[in-house]
């Protein structure tokens, strides 16, 4: 597994070793040849058709490769997300049971990887570890989370996100809700044979709960009450603390908004999720400043090891990171020339209020967005299903 270097450099040696038929053949098994792409991908340093170009120049790729379909399915839940907003923060069916037989707290045992299934407990440790999660690997631990210790699927994945250098809103809360059978036609499941066909020993999970077969552990999903474990022949580790989660990033590489650095200059407005982001038509003399909206974190605090991504990533691009309220960072830029930024929908709250804000002044700057180059058309209905939205959208020319 890669280091995750915060750089378009290392974005890059990573597409170039994509090996899209053998990510087809292998991409279930936790050691199969997965790109390693997503972190890259949701904190801008490469687009959708940046990947989908680079890979078929040297792999030349039919529109229903098995890759083209994953990229699909980022953009199709971007386009959920774009119809449903705050709507994907909710169940979009009726699941298994009603949502209020589901708990809103996450078991301490899971936090602390030690409920004595080695899937389980490996899952946990490695997403603390490394901020990263195979996605066979999120399946176990969503399933088990949702089905078996009936924790509310937005809960865990709330926390989820919080510890994925990948962490999507779209991606991760609507895999969470197919999983948990409220974006689905059905849960998903699964058991201990299936671990020991794509996981290498030490996830196998012989004499636990998980070690029964589908019809049983279907019983189990659909009852209000969690499973008691039995843990058989893997033994429980001591168990792990949870890394700290905060909605602040380390303050002593992050200043408060300075209208100094940018009076009567051209700025272009790096974010958390544009680290790779090029401006244009700017000239050579624009000021790149780094920012963080404490807005966007109300709801949504990362682990230290999420924060050292973005913030190494914003460092390596400029010195200069700004920490603040929209309207703090919009009142320092209202002096600038002109004021761009990449959109992105993780942030478009808050771009939108930074631009009506730096409009409503008394000598406006100049305001422009550039926006990523797109993979898939936009489709304009909304498509409850990724098989109706596949047969509207193409890949753009």
């Amino acid at each position: 597994m890669p280091t995750f270097e915060p750089s378009l450099q290392a974005a890059r040696a990573l597409l170039a070793q994509v090996q899209p038929d053998a990510y087809a053949r292998t991409r279930n098994a936790l050691d199969g040849a997965v790109t390693y792409l997503s972190p890259y991908i949701t904190h801008g340093y490469l687009s959708l058709r940046d990947v989908y170009c680079a890979v078929h120049a040297l792999h030349p790729l039919d529109a229903k490769h098995k890759f083209v379909f994953e990229l699909g399915w980022r953009a199709y839940y971007r386009h959920v997300w774009a119809h449903l907003g705050q709507g994907i923060h909710q169940s979009l069916h009726p699941g298994l049971l009603p949502d209020v037989a589901y708990r809103t707290d996450m078991p301490q045992d899971v936090l602390e990887a030690r409920t004595g299934i080695a899937a389980i407990d490996q899952a946990v440790r490695e997403l603390y570890a490394t901020g990263y999660l195979h996605n066979h690997a999120r399946m176990w631990l969503a399933s088990y989370l949702v089905h078996l210790r009936k924790v509310h699927w937005h809960q865990a994945a709330q926390w989820m996100l919080a510890h994925l250098l990948d962490g999507d809103v779209a991606s991760n809360h609507l895999s969470w809700q197919w999983v948990a059978g409220t974006g689905s036609s059905k849960p998903y499941l699964f058991n201990a044979d299936n671990v020991a066909k794509y996981a290498p020993a030490q996830w196998h999970s012989p004499g636990t709960v998980i070690d029964t077969s589908y019809e049983a552990l279907d019983l189990l999903a659909r009852s209000d009450t969690a499973v008691q474990h039995r843990i058989g022949s893997w033994r429980a580790h001591a168990g792990v603390a949870q890394p700290a989660l905060t909605e602040t990033p380390p303050g002593a590489l992050w200043s408060v908004p300075d209208a100094s650095l940018v009076t009567d200059r051209a700025v272009y407005l790096l974010h958390p999720w544009s680290l790779g982001a090029m401006p244009q038509g700017l000239g050579p003399d624009v000021v790149l400043i780094g920012v963080g909206f404490s807005d966007c974190h109300l709801q949504t605090p990362w682990s230290a090891n999420r924060w050292g991504f973005v913030t190494d990533g914003l460092l390596s691009r400029t010195p200069q990171l700004w920490w603040g309220s929209v309207q703090d960072i919009a009142q320092c830029l209202q002096g600038a020339r002109s004021v761009g930024w990449q959109p992105e929908a993780h942030a478009d709250n808050a771009l939108a209020s930074l631009k009506a804000l730096l409009q409503a002044g008394q000598a406006p700057p100049a305001v422009t967005a550039q926006s990523r180059p797109r993979l898939f058309e936009p489709v304009e209905p909304y498509c409850e299903s990724f098989a109706k939205w596949w047969r509207y959208t193409k890949i753009v020319p």
